[in-house]
């Protein structure tokens, strides 16, 4: 058993797990939060994930319970509500609420509003976000969260997965956060979007969208928790390191994403929305569906570059 300097709480490592078995809190802090006065709020792990429970998201959201339902998402990371019914219309503008809904570049739009993406899946198009990730983390400033809504959901499967990036980072060995902060990485969409553009249109996309290199550990602007920032749709390499050091480290931190104790899962009915903070958090949709059908519906808020 070994004592962690900032908290002195006792953590367990056998030298076998993938994970040291140690007090896990959404904070970092270990310090009891408020609690919520305008809905019920019910956590689906003890670092990531909490349920909604009497908010229509259709209706107005007024400047009191806009704040809490903030402060819910900066806390858990990701919110989840059932039984919502949202047009596409208004979907943006709850987006809006919280900051300026993306026009993403590359994926297809719904229903004519530009900033609602819709992700398709069947037998004519099989999933392809079956992958940890961040959403549009090529960009210079990357979203600070995305809203997501099930339109048509298989009856079985097709659930998403969400990472507390937070927690992740703070459960690397000493040594290893010592050795990453201060690195950057590269993330390029070329490696991904850029595999469907024909030689002048990825061109004109790598001109607007160049390659650009964010922290390895980013800080969050709101809470100050320092969060791994890799990705593996996105992130290209670490800069100043061999190749081969950099594959080697990014696949080490890439996995860390892929620890149950730093997760939690959703299980989609039509009409459940989730809305993540993006700069705190990677996801994951299973791919278990297939050749059945699932359509969701995206929105993405602007966010600032990551420090």
């Amino acid at each position: 058993m070994t004592t962690t300097p900032e908290t002195t709480r006792p953590v367990f490592d056998n030298g076998l797990s993938a994970v040291p078995v140690r007090e896990l809190c959404p904070t970092g802090d270990y310090r009891p939060t408020a609690p919520y006065e305008l809905f019920a709020l019910a956590p689906c792990s003890p670092t990531i994930g909490a349920e909604i429970t009497g908010v229509d998201l259709a209706g107005p959201l007024g400047p009191e319970l806009h704040a809490e339902l903030h402060r819910a998402l900066l806390e858990w990371k990701v919110l989840f509500f059932r039984d919502q019914e949202l047009t596409a219309p208004r979907h943006r503008d709850l987006a809006r609420l919280w900051g300026t809904p993306e026009v993403h570049p590359f994926l297809p739009k719904a229903d004519d509003v530009v900033e609602v993406v819709r992700l398709s899946r069947g037998a004519d198009s099989p999933a392809v976000e079956n992958v940890w990730h961040s959403d549009a983390s090529f960009e210079t400033t990357p979203p600070m969260g995305s809203i997501l809504r099930a339109v048509h959901v298989p009856a079985v499967g097709g659930d998403t997965l969400w990472a507390d990036m937070a927690a992740a980072y703070d459960g690397l060995p000493e040594a290893t956060r010592t050795r990453i902060d201060g690195l950057s990485a590269v993330h390029d969409f070329t490696q991904t979007f850029g595999n469907a553009l024909g030689p002048e249109e990825l061109a004109r996309q790598q001109e607007k969208y160049p390659a650009v290199a964010h922290p390895v550990v980013r800080t969050h602007p709101e809470t100050g928790r320092r969060l791994l920032y890799v990705n593996r749709i996105f992130t290209h390499h670490i800069e100043g390191l061999p190749d081969d050091e950099s594959r080697e480290l990014l696949a080490f931190l890439y996995d860390q994403a892929r620890h149950p104790e730093y997760q939690c899962r959703l299980r989609w009915r039509p009409g459940t929305v989730a809305f993540w903070d993006n700069r705190a958090t990677q996801h994951y949709a299973s791919a278990d569906y297939y050749p059945h059908k699932r359509i969701m519906e995206r929105v993405t808020i602007l966010g600032d570059r990551p420090f």
